[in-house]
């Protein structure tokens, strides 16, 4: 048996959230097997505040050089992964995406050939990046008569999309434009990854787990078969709940200090059963009706308030009452998270 303080401190030393660590950021990138990214910038404060010395201008040299992208993947949500993560996990996670672009458009779609539609959207993109807007405009007038957003997402969801600079670099704006990854990248998507070493490297960044939790990370269905093929290489620590035999489990008693997750912060997002670090109540609070993630307080290893930062400003809201030396630990670790946004500026943290 593996208590719950167990199963939330073995799941902070795989997400690098007991210690900041010395480690380049694209490593730390493809340990965490990507990060959620369908806002611009929570990557950078979840790189934040799991590395020792990160500084912004590391990941937006990573996005500009192309060696990290945004796109579609697990879950149908846009993650920042490695260049060599995105060839790798675009085919593994095609299948879902596939299946979610049915279910939502299905019925528009009917009559359209898809196949056609991507190639008309490919060649579309071969000049330079585009905008959703204008590649579905673009698309329009190849398939009259259909609806130029949905042949939008017609692309998002068959092609793999890559949104491209300035989007999402830091000190930078702009609109989301696209290009496949093949060209942006040089590279064609991996001819037959593996779905075996996929769930190896969700253990090694999320576990322990069970199938039911990789499925929930992944958006993937039927893994109970590709964990079975797994089990000799794995140690299960109570009924259903899978491990790599090396893997980092520390003992309940290893403390675990204050962090300010990012909003969207995959660790709150990627199991089942959420309870190793937030409990049901709480998610409540932090996942709002119309999708958003907060930015989360951990105390003690658990979700214990919510946090926003308004330029040089974060305000703090507690779920329930800290201590007097938890509290502070808050404010020095908010005074930190300004520091970083917004160096040299004076700031403030608010409601703690």
């Amino acid at each position: 048996m593996i208590t719950p303080r167990e199963l939330n401190r073995a799941t902070l030393a795989r997400q690098l959230l007991l210690q900041r660590h010395a480690m380049p950021a694209l490593q730390a990138v493809e340990h965490l097997v990507g990060l959620q990214a369908q806002a611009p910038f929570p990557p950078y404060f979840g790189l934040w505040s799991r590395l020792a010395g990160f500084r912004p201008e590391e990941l937006a040299g990573l996005l500009t050089g192309r060696e990290a992208v945004r796109i579609v993947l697990m879950r149908g949500t846009v993650h920042l992964v490695s260049a060599a993560d995105c060839l790798t996990l675009r085919p593994l996670t095609q299948p879902l995406l596939a299946k979610y672009l049915n279910s939502a458009y299905g019925r528009q779609l009917a009559s359209l050939d898809l196949a056609a539609v991507v190639e008309a959207g490919r060649e579309a993109l071969t000049g330079a990046p585009l905008t959703a807007a204008k590649l579905g405009t673009l698309l329009a007038g190849r398939f009259p008569g259909t609806n130029a957003a949905d042949l939008a997402q017609v692309m998002r969801m068959l092609a793999p999309l890559v949104q491209v600079p300035p989007r999402a670099v830091w000190g930078k704006a702009g609109q989301t434009a696209y290009a496949t990854a093949e060209s942006w990248l040089g590279h064609e998507l991996h001819p037959s990854p593996s779905l075996e070493d996929l769930v190896v490297r969700y253990l090694a960044a999320f576990g322990p787990a069970t199938v039911a939790d990789v499925q929930a990370w992944s958006g993937l269905t039927g893994l109970r078969e590709v964990v079975e093929r797994l089990r000799p290489r794995l140690v299960e620590l109570d009924k259903g709940l899978f491990d790599l035999p090396d893997a980092p489990r520390p003992g309940p008693e290893v403390e675990a200090p204050v962090r300010l997750l990012a909003p969207f912060d995959n660790v709150l997002l990627s199991h089942a059963d959420r309870t190793r670090i937030i409990s049901d109540e709480h998610r409540k609070r932090v996942i709002t009706i119309n999708g958003q993630v907060l930015g989360t307080v951990l105390v003690d290893g658990f979700v214990r308030g919510v946090w926003k930062r308004d330029k040089r400003v974060v305000s703090v809201e507690m779920f329930a009452p800290v201590s007097p030396g938890q509290a502070q630990e808050i404010r020095e670790e908010a005074a930190r998270l300004l520091a970083f946004a917004e160096p040299g500026q004076a700031g403030e943290v608010r409601g703690i």
